[in-house]
């Protein structure tokens, strides 16, 4: 028979085991990965300078003008004007612009267009002839293709294309005070490069120099000839622009 004190030994042999069995079982579980969700990381969105756009600028312009006269299809400049025809223009540019730019890599390329106001001219007398000439131009504008390179929110770029401008040349008559003008608008060609900055997703800063020449505009004159003007000038500018979008 089956003594009772052989029972009670089999049953502690058997709690002993189960109490070692679950033991090792938390401890195999707390040696296991944790499953337990990783934290969201958040997601900053990368500036881009694709979009359309629009702004300000304003600036300063210098330059001069330049005449050849021609009597008969004759060129007699050099004759008529022994110390030169040319006089310094200058004054100040400001406007509003628009464009669209496509980021691809570190590359930005794009389009713009402005229009401004100005008040650049000047005026020179030549005494010998007795006649004095001047030039004014009150508006000009451009359309440009523009291409830089990005780094992160700074954008350095070159830009260039057509340019026009309604330009005034007067010659009047020193004795007498009479006077000519010849008022159009006029073609010719802007290149340049500036330096652009993001401050903030949608706001950024640039500053840009460009030169602009425009083609030479015949003026005949009674009594006097044909005269090619020749205008060309430097403009420094700084300006404001608003990308629309969110990054």
């Amino acid at each position: 028979m089956i003594s009772n004190e052989w029972i009670c030994n089999v049953k502690k042999i058997l709690l002993a085991s189960v109490a070692l069995f679950g033991l090792t079982a938390a401890a195999s579980a707390a040696d296991l990965p944790s499953r337990v969700a990783p934290a969201p990381v958040a997601v900053v969105p990368v500036f881009t300078w694709t979009g359309f756009y629009v702004g300000a600028q304003a600036g300063y312009a210098w330059g001069d003008s330049d005449s050849r006269l021609f009597v008969g299809g004759v060129d007699v400049t050099a004759a008529a004007f022994p110390d030169g025809t040319d006089y310094d223009t200058d004054g100040f540019v400001g406007g509003v612009h628009a464009g669209y730019n496509v980021q691809f890599g570190s590359f930005v390329v794009g389009v713009e267009g402005d229009i401004e106001a100005a008040s650049i001219d000047g005026d020179r007398s030549f005494t010998d002839l007795g006649v004095a000439a001047s030039t004014d131009i009150d508006f000009q504008g451009s359309l440009r293709a523009r291409a830089g390179v990005a780094f992160d929110r700074a954008l350095l770029y070159v830009t260039g294309g057509l340019a026009f401008a309604n330009i005034e040349n007067t010659y009047t008559d020193i004795g007498t005070g009479d006077s000519v003008s010849f008022d159009d608008t006029e073609w010719g060609w802007t290149l340049g490069a500036g330096v652009e900055y993001a401050v903030t997703n949608n706001l950024s800063v640039r500053g840009e120099y460009r030169y602009t020449k425009f083609d030479d505009v015949e003026n005949v004159i009674d009594g006097l000839g044909t005269v090619e003007q020749d205008s060309d000038f430097h403009t420094v500018r700084v300006g404001v622009s608003y990308k629309f979008g969110t990054y």
